[in-house]
């Protein structure tokens, strides 16, 4: 969408082929939820929940240009959260502000929640911000290179220190980085974002979380649906699924699609595909490979996605938990949530489902491969089965010091994305993605994740191609963003875009790429990092007066994580 909106604006003619049969949007969709009343809308469900940190630029400009109703735009729909919410099993949460204190109350809220007994101690909050710091003054091409080849675990030196340390600064911040496992993740990536985050929170112009005002479709996607086909005239081909890739004369001729059991085979002048990791590497044949032969990264990349899918909890009561995202940093499944109904202005859930649901709590599952309290992993579970542990893991986190947030009976309903389903037809995949043989009985995620593990830069691929009219929008294209979200794949469609003007010769403007923000009081640092590196000198351990004071700071936000 990101990509067909920046082409049809250009003046290009667009035909979007869309898997799905009627939603659009990719993972980023919400969906109807089936059993509502005949005089009821469809309870939103979703492949997880959607927020859109400050340091998003790419979408957010996108969203800008969307018109919505009454003279404002997507945009517009975009909410900030409160706080952030670190739940611990049977210890108090530790609650911070999501953004910079703007208020005498805010900032009596933070000093409130300064208090030593996260379990930390004076050498793990020193070694932290140490590192933290080292991240900040490093040079991009030390990051591109070193941190790349390091992990999360192995950087922040998990294995030394206790598993609060673990679980609250190396486990529990990667949880707000989609999929990512600590002990794989890139630091290059977990670093990189962990600072957009970190810079955020300490700008007082910035809202570092916001997420949208209703379901996913009805604030946005439909909104850009409708602006896409009826102002902009792309043409849509709902339930069209890509089967082979046709090559003659050194470039495409055509790509064999198949809709409603009917195949055909399309044409055109340029071939954009946004299409997840694993899909393409399934369309790449021998004849696209003979002439890009990098294209065969993209298959052993295809390996490299993991699941991370949403689970909706649709209650009887009003429950807002926390006003802002969740992140139960003891949960066995890395289980995050966000209480979504506080945020839905205009929006009366009581007209949907049965009419009983007061308020919505939206969980990701980001480990579906470890043990939970029940014994099981979460792919061995039964549909029913990942329904009950998620929910015994939450209370576990929430309900403590005889405080009772959530109970059994407030779920009126319940829905697990319908991504995740049985392995029927899709053994194969899920071999290679679980690690074993699945049983009749494991569960099958049809769309899983890419996560950025270590070593992995490497085999991305550019928009652009060896082929002159084949070009790539996938989240796993390579991008300043270096993360498989919103952000970085609008990143991706717009560096698509970009190679389709260039090579048409369109006197169209470029669409404008952003790069992270990287604070001008660090670039002293940094440009003297990157004269030791060119020197194959390391890191400079040494602490400067300037240091200090920048590492004081960093102590002094940890302190808020104190309770």
């Amino acid at each position: 969408m990101s990509a067909a909106h920046e082409l049809a604006e250009r003046g290009f003619e667009v035909e979007v082929y869309e898997h799905k049969k009627k939603y659009c949007g990719g993972k980023a969709r919400s969906v109807n939820v089936p059993g509502n009343l005949p005089d009821k809308k469809p309870l939103p469900g979703e492949h997880g929940f959607r927020f859109f940190p400050g340091f998003y630029k790419h979408i957010i400009d996108t969203m800008k240009r969307i018109p919505a109703t009454g003279g404002k735009t997507v945009f517009d729909n975009l909410v900030a959260t409160e706080h952030i919410m670190l739940a611990r099993n049977g210890a108090a949460p530790i609650q911070v502000l999501a953004h910079f204190p703007r208020s005498i109350s805010e900032l009596e809220f933070m000093f409130q929640n300064m208090h030593p007994n996260t379990g930390l101690t004076p050498e793990e909050i020193k070694f932290f911000a140490e590192r933290v710091w080292q991240l900040m003054t490093s040079c991009r091409e030390r990051r591109a290179n070193d941190y790349e080849r390091i992990g999360w675990w192995e950087y922040l030196q998990a294995d030394h220190f206790s598993k609060t340390y673990q679980t609250l600064l190396v486990e529990g911040l990667t949880r707000t980085l989609v999929a990512a496992q600590a002990k794989t993740a890139s630091t290059k990536t977990g670093g990189d974002i962990f600072l957009q985050l970190l810079f955020n929170m300490i700008d007082p112009f910035i809202n570092t979380d916001r997420v949208l005002n209703g379901p996913t479709n009805d604030a946005w996607l439909n909104h850009w649906k409708t602006y896409l086909i009826d102002k902009l005239k792309v043409k849509y081909n709902f339930g069209s699924t890509a089967r082979e890739i046709l090559v003659k004369d050194g470039k495409i001729a055509g790509v064999q699609v198949l809709k409603d059991n009917v195949g055909s085979t399309i044409t055109g002048d340029y071939y954009l595909f946004a299409v997840p990791v694993e899909q393409l590497a399934k369309l790449i044949n021998d004849d696209m490979v003979t002439l890009d032969t990098s294209l065969n990264y993209i298959k052993t990349l295809s390996s490299s996605v993991n699941w991370m899918n949403g689970i909706q909890y649709y209650l009887n009561q009003n429950v807002p938990v926390s006003p802002g995202h969740v992140i139960y940093s003891d949960s066995q499944w890395a289980v995050t949530s966000i209480s979504q109904t506080q945020f839905w202005q205009g929006v009366d859930i009581s007209k949907y489902g049965n009419g009983k649901v007061k308020s919505v709590l939206s969980v990701d599952i980001s480990d579906w491969f470890n043990k939970g309290t029940n014994g099981k992993i979460a792919s061995e579970c039964t549909r029913e089965e990942v329904k009950e542990e998620v929910w015994t893991q939450m209370k576990a986190a929430l309900n403590v010091n005889s405080k009772t947030v959530i109970s059994d009976d407030m779920i009126e309903d319940w829905y697990l994305d319908r991504d995740i389903s049985k392995p029927v037809a899709n053994k194969a995949e899920a071999t290679k993605l679980v690690g074993g043989t699945p049983s009749s009985e494991e569960l099958f995620d049809k769309e899983p994740l890419l996560v950025n593990q270590v070593n992995t830069w490497a085999l991305r691929p550019e928009s652009y191609t060896a082929i002159p009219n084949m070009f790539i929008a996938g989240d796993f294209v390579r991008t300043n963003t270096d993360l498989a979200t919103m952000e970085g794949a609008n990143e991706a469609g717009r560096r698509a875009v970009n190679g389709i003007i260039e090579i048409s010769k369109s006197s169209a403007a470029k669409c404008k790429i952003w790069e992270l923000h990287e604070p001008m009081i660090l670039a002293p640092f940094r440009w003297a990092d990157k004269r030791r590196y060119e020197k194959g000198i390391p890191w400079e351990t040494h602490i400067t007066w300037l240091a200090k004071i920048v590492v004081s700071v960093i102590k002094f936000f940890i302190k808020i994580f104190k309770r």
